[in-house]
């Protein structure tokens, strides 16, 4: 699947008045398109796009009307608030005010996986959601220190994003589904995951791909990985690289750089920062010890 781009979106980033900070543009997410952007006063029209839009607003409070044909609604939004548009709607807007904001646009397919029924987002202007924020920030603060081996934190925040809005956000809201009790992956599909991240641990590994070894939709997928793991699978991802890389420092020669680019860390840098936070010691700490 292609990546999704701003060509994708409403239009709304393409504009004079719309000044990007960081995009995700480049990182190859197929079906989410992030980006965080300070934005001046305007009032435009826009076209319906094929992904959906969900803004956060960094700052405020700052007034926001909306509509389609005309301003039919208005509300003063203060930070935390949160604009959703669903695709294929056009939109007329007007921002009175300076505002920074987050923009996440999802595709329609990320949206629909796993659902039992068609998912119609609503359209909403200053709905509060701490867990959709919270979700917000964490993909903006993938953006300010991008690395490749986070993408499968992408994707599994890409579903939780899907999951909240389908939840919370739809025309007509979706009972959550109560989690099967150790439902789980099977056997057979526990082993293709962990013989795909075996033979791929240095690659990004989006969830989509890891979801396709056990025949199960992203989200079936993530729900029952967690289920047989008790981890997500990009902690259990990250584990396995800990301990790779744990194990070649100790028992190899390898120069350090070359142990960060076989167990899928970007550079070794970004290996130091894991292994500091995770077992409070550095690359060479932990190969002293191999050689006393």
């Amino acid at each position: 699947m292609a990546e999704l781009t701003v060509r994708d979106t409403n239009g709304i980033l393409r504009q004079p008045w719309v000044a990007p900070e960081r995009t995700s543009r480049g990182l190859g997410w197929e079906r989410l398109y992030v980006s965080t952007q300070h934005e001046l006063p305007y009032r435009a029209s826009f076209d319906g796009a094929r992904s959906h839009l969900v803004i956060l607003h960094l700052n405020g409070p700052v007034t926001v009307r909306r509509g389609h044909l005309g301003l039919t609604r208005s509300r003063t939004i203060p930070p935390g608030g949160l604009f959703v548009h669903p695709a294929g709607k056009d939109l007329t807007v007007e921002l009175g005010g300076r505002l920074d904001t987050v923009h996440a646009y999802l595709t329609d397919d990320a949206l629909q996986d796993g659902q039992e029924r068609p998912v119609e987002l609503a359209e909403e202007l200053g709905s509060l959601d701490p867990l959709l924020e919270q979700l917000l920030l964490a993909l903006d603060g993938v953006l300010r220190g991008w690395e490749p081996s986070a993408r499968t934190y992408v994707d599994h925040l890409g579903h939780l994003l899907a999951a909240q809005l389908a939840r919370r956000h739809s025309v007509r809201a979706l009972p959550v589904a109560p989690v099967p009790v150790r439902a789980g992956l099977s056997d057979r599909q526990w082993a293709a995951v962990r013989d795909l991240v075996e033979s791929r641990l240095a690659e990004p590994l989006p969830l989509r791909t890891l979801a396709a070894a056990t025949g199960l939709s992203v989200s079936q997928f993530a729900r029952q990985f967690k289920a047989r793991a008790g981890l997500s699978p990009h902690q259990f991802l990250l584990e396995r690289r800990v301990d790779e890389a744990c194990r070649l420092l100790r028992g190899s020669p390898l120069p350090i750089v070359e142990v960060a680019q076989r167990c899928g860390f970007s550079h070794q840098e970004h290996l130091t920062r894991v292994l500091r936070a995770r077992l409070g010691a550095t690359p060479a700490a932990l190969r002293a010890f191999r050689a006393a």
